[in-house]
């Protein structure tokens, strides 16, 4: 990476394309590639309008694609606060190592602040040690009181028509 200028910025429907991009690097880095079926419309559609799920914030670097960080609003019962939950953060290969992820985190925190959030959560693939460490640096630690428990596909299917069977 050369001296150029990194800039932070809140992404709109036009970045969809390269939303999908970055799901796709971290895929690519976690050797899952295959296990991405989410479209460019999914994100454009889910992640921008009047509902939006989600939100990204996009790191550029002399206006080329460096990195994002995707989130969304999150509330703990327990503490009685808002926050978000990181599902996402990538930055391309080409920029690694010169503080992005830091400043993408940093800003993902900011914007829940400002939010009246006052946390972040998010989970790493247990094989991704790299990641763990890098968040363990910055701050975010480690619950070893939880699991992540999740249905998803045939598994949700059957657990949602248990509502429907009077289960």
């Amino acid at each position: 990476m050369g001296e150029g200028t990194m800039q932070i910025r809140l992404a709109h429907a036009d970045d969809a394309g390269a939303i999908h991009a970055g799901l796709l690097m971290i895929a690519a880095h976690l050797g899952s590639e295959g296990k991405v079926t989410s479209t460019v419309e999914d994100i454009r559609r889910h992640g921008f309008g009047g509902q939006p799920a989600f939100t990204v914030l996009i790191a550029e670097i002399d206006s080329d694609f460096a990195g994002m960080v995707l989130f969304f609003d999150s509330f703990s019962t327990w503490r009685g606060q808002r926050g978000a939950y990181v599902q996402d953060i990538v930055v391309d290969q080409r920029f690694r190592g010169h503080g992005i992820g830091v400043a993408l985190l940093r800003a993902a925190a900011a914007h829940v602040r400002d939010a009246g959030g006052a946390y972040l959560r998010l989970s790493v693939d247990a094989a991704n040690v790299q990641a763990q460490k890098f968040y363990t640096r910055l701050g975010l630690e480690w619950s070893q009181e939880e699991r992540l428990h999740a249905a998803y596909g045939e598994s949700f299917q059957a657990l949602a028509g248990q509502h429907e069977s009077g289960v």
